[in-house]
């Protein structure tokens, strides 16, 4: 497990628009940080810990960050090393309970978009069909990262590989209801 390198928000050249909320600041940073591998990826998987307990228990990593990543309430993304490669990730978070020293999650996974009606007349085989779509001309390449806390808050960045580009990533609450459920339920007690 290594923490998520401290990279500025898409905001932080905008005085006027800063990220200061702690979960939206650490999902941004670890988007950025997944972004930096490129396209293609698999699914990647983080514990978010308070920064302020982290850097208690590990003393050596205060050195390696900005004061503000210190402050109260402040998260880092831990990454989980070792998920296995899976194309059903409702099943692996189903599967997955984190202790009570994690404060939040998030994951960061690619999926392929393509237009309505794009669905119709896919063949039955499942394989067959994903080939079909990935071979769709108007389908789109997204990465999502969804992350949450256990106080309920939630956001989700979506980056498109056509409009790749830091200050290109949508941000929202409910862009992917599903996963945020999924990964709510592996905070509950």
């Amino acid at each position: 497990m290594s923490p998520v390198p401290d990279t500025p928000s898409p905001t932080a050249d905008k005085p006027s628009e800063p990220t200061t909320e702690p979960l939206a600041r650490c999902a941004l940073e670890t988007e950025r940080h997944v972004a930096e591998g490129g396209w293609d990826q698999p699914p990647r998987l983080f514990a978010l810990v308070e920064t302020a307990e982290l850097v208690a228990a590990e003393p050596s990593l205060r050195d390696s960050m900005d004061v503000t990543d210190v402050l109260p309430g402040s998260l880092t993304a831990i990454e989980q090393e070792g998920v296995a490669r899976t194309s059903d990730v409702e099943s692996l978070l189903g599967r997955l309970a984190w202790p009570e020293t994690v404060h939040g999650a998030a994951i960061a996974l690619e999926r392929v978009v393509v237009p309505a009606g794009a669905e119709r007349d896919l063949p039955s085989d499942p394989v067959a069909a994903t080939e079909q779509l990935a071979q769709h001309p108007e389908r789109e390449d997204i990465r999502l990262l969804v992350a949450v806390h256990r106080d309920g808050r939630a956001i989700c960045l979506l980056r498109q590989r056509s409009n790749d580009s830091d200050d290109r990533v949508a941000t929202g609450e409910d862009i992917a209801p599903g996963l945020v459920h999924a990964l709510r339920a592996t905070l509950e007690d």
